[in-house]
């Protein structure tokens, strides 16, 4: 009963990106991914020993997914870090093995891009990859293959470019900023969180 409530909850949300952007989550989302910029300034992959839950870096820096995970967060509540530690441990073959990990790591797992693709696959939030701009919504979160086969994410922006084309709140390597980068790379997963 609790999937199909879900399910339909996905289907009526993807039926008007417009309404969708309108949602308080969608919104919140958004603002929450917004107060990074200018605050989140540097980049920094390095692996890190986190707290547990709830663990992050200091805010002036981190990577991609800490804007996704910092977002997520401040603005729901929802803790990336220790879902996807709870589904990797129930459920460790379903993820990438891109690491050579025999288990899963809690200070890391979270903040690589193939794991939060995965993770977000299995909670039913995929949709379809498309260069439709009209697909994408404020607070949807969108994954790309970089040149040199680098994995990236972020959050769509209410703000959008002159063409109309959203922005994109991100870290590439130069702290948070609001970009349009949409298109600009090989897109390789497209997420809406309803809850």
């Amino acid at each position: 009963m609790i999937k199909n409530i879900f399910y339909a909850a996905l289907i009526a949300a993807t039926t008007s990106c417009a309404s969708w952007a309108d949602t308080p989550f969608a919104r919140q989302t958004v603002a929450a991914a917004a107060t990074q910029i200018g605050v989140t300034t540097g980049y920094d992959p390095a692996y890190v020993s986190l707290s547990y839950p709830q663990g992050d870096l200091p805010r002036k820096t981190g990577v991609c997914t800490d804007v996704v995970i910092r977002a997520l967060r401040d603005a729901h509540g929802i803790d990336l870090q220790e879902q996807v530690h709870r589904d990797m441990k129930a459920n460790f073959a379903a993820y990438p093995k891109n690491w050579g990990l025999k288990r899963p790591d809690s200070n890391i797992d979270h903040r690589r891009v193939p794991n939060l693709r995965r993770y977000f696959e299995r909670q039913g939030a995929s949709l379809p990859v498309t260069s439709d701009l009209a697909a994408y919504a404020a607070g949807d979160i969108v994954s790309w293959n970089l040149p040199g086969n680098l994995t990236h994410i972020g959050i769509v922006s209410q703000a959008t470019a002159a063409d109309g084309t959203p922005l994109i709140i991100h870290n590439i390597g130069r702290g948070a900023r609001a970009e349009n980068i949409l298109f600009a790379y090989e897109i390789t997963g497209h997420f809406r969180l309803t809850n």
